[in-house]
């Protein structure tokens, strides 16, 4: 079958089935026999001479032909330089981002470190906004200092602070959005207006690149390379592989990019493991869309009961009726037939005079649903098919200090809640049971 062939193919079925069945032909692995791909549990390949393991390695990283390497059967040597499970993976997680190539690490920051090393050098700088996972955060304020490469951290819901901190050194532009953990959107498009102006007067070789961690939305949600950005970012571990069972990562980018990231993950060591990349091929990536729309729906239910409840300060959720950037929303998180799609997170505060007493009130709450809740589990990650409950301030974001996450508009009693597969009348009975439990506290 032709790569034209192909492509009318994926285009005359919905992205829901081409999810499922990956692409209608690739050379990664005999599909004609398999109904389920085979996993592959070889961390080494046989070779049948000497000529053919020197043919794998000439040809590993070396992808100046994209259409022959696609139709070509590749030669698989070793683990970490990559084999069948991680390559058709990283063909439909392209195919589900739009982007030209995808990449996968063992880990989020295994790809996020991954981006960062292909695009920086020492002297250059990378400009981020002010809240991001605190991993993320950890990253770039304590370890990339000592390489000497800059970071600024600016408030990007204001996109005009973007182009005030572009610099001749600027590399990189990279953000979350929603936003990890208040849920705030940023301007994709905004963003990427403002960095195509600063590279037109750049050469191609120095020009900034928008990255954006897309975990949060999803491609199902939110696909932010057809508004323009470079590259995307995932934690596999979160919605796409979605029953918290395998770590991993994925970049992906445009097509001269696959080389370097396949080099950086070769010499740096984060790969990701071919029984995690099967779990998430066979069960985590073709459910997704069943997943989302069922946890959306849930989320809505769940949002609009927060917005009204006496006891919330403020509801977080792009599809919330008291969401404050619902313009945004539907500018962007979209789903692939078009439709808002707000994804299944959501961050709230509980009501208190002081910052302290909201921080206390929500610790509270967080700690009664943690031993007496059915439906909700307190734990760290995301996109599980359970419902999951954290106190970012001194959990996931614990990295970032405590004056800097009020200083950056992080709510010291700030809730988040990753929305699961069950019913919302369930969720909410054990949400309001630990909204009777507060009021009874004070």
């Amino acid at each position: 079958m032709s790569k034209k062939e192909r492509e009318i193919r994926e285009q005359r079925y919905s992205m829901e089935s081409n999810l499922i069945y990956g692409k209608s032909y690739t050379p990664k692995w005999d599909f004609e026999h398999h109904l389920i791909p085979p996993i592959s549990s070889s961390a080494t390949f046989r070779l049948d001479n000497v000529q053919r393991g020197a043919q794998g390695f000439l040809e590993y990283a070396h992808s100046d032909d994209m259409i022959d390497q696609e139709a070509k059967k590749p030669i698989y040597i070793y683990d970490r330089l990559g084999e069948p499970n991680k390559d058709m993976l990283e063909e439909n997680l392209a195919f589900a981002e739009r982007g030209d190539i995808a990449v996968t690490f063992a880990t989020g920051m295994g790809a996020i470190s991954a981006i960062f090393g292909i695009l920086t050098l020492s002297g250059d700088q990378i400009i981020a906004h002010s809240i991001l996972y605190g991993c993320t955060y950890s990253l770039l304020k304590n370890w990339y200092p000592r390489y000497k490469i800059d970071v600024e951290f600016v408030n990007m819901l204001d996109p005009e602070e973007v182009r005030k901190a572009i610099t001749p050194k600027t590399k990189v532009v990279y953000f979350e959005t929603p936003v990890n953990p208040t849920l705030e959107l940023i301007d994709i498009t905004e963003i990427v207006s403002i960095v195509k102006e600063a590279n037109k007067t750049r050469n191609p070789e120095n020009q900034i690149r928008v990255v954006i961690d897309n975990t949060f939305s999803t491609p199902f949600c939110q696909r932010p390379l057809e508004l323009g950005a470079d590259f995307v970012i995932h934690s596999l571990t979160k919605n796409i592989g979605g029953y918290g069972t395998d770590m991993g990562g994925v970049v992906v980018g445009p097509a001269w990019s696959r080389d370097w990231l396949l080099l950086y993950r070769k010499d740096f060591g984060a790969a990701l493991g071919p029984k995690s990349a099967w779990n998430i091929l066979v069960y985590g990536l073709p459910t997704l869309p069943l997943r989302l729309r069922r946890q959306q729906e849930t989320a809505i239910a769940i949002s609009d009961y927060l917005c009204n409840h006496e006891d919330v300060s403020y509801v977080n959720y792009p599809g919330a009726k008291c969401f404050k950037q619902t313009e945004i929303a539907r500018k962007q998180m979209v789903d692939y037939d078009g439709n808002m799609a707000p994804g299944s997170m959501i961050y709230f505060s509980i009501k208190g005079d002081t910052p302290e007493e909201r921080r206390r009130r929500g610790e509270e709450f967080i700690n009664y649903l943690a031993s007496k809740a059915y439906t909700i589990t307190l734990a760290v990650s995301l996109g599980n098919i359970r419902t999951l409950i954290e106190h970012p301030g001194s959990m996931t974001h614990s990295a970032i200090p405590a004056e800097e996450q009020v200083k950056e508009g992080m709510d010291p009693g700030g809730i988040r809640l990753s929305v699961g597969l069950e019913k919302p009348e369930d969720i909410i009975k054990d949400l309001q049971a630990g909204f009777e439990e507060i009021k009874v506290a004070v």
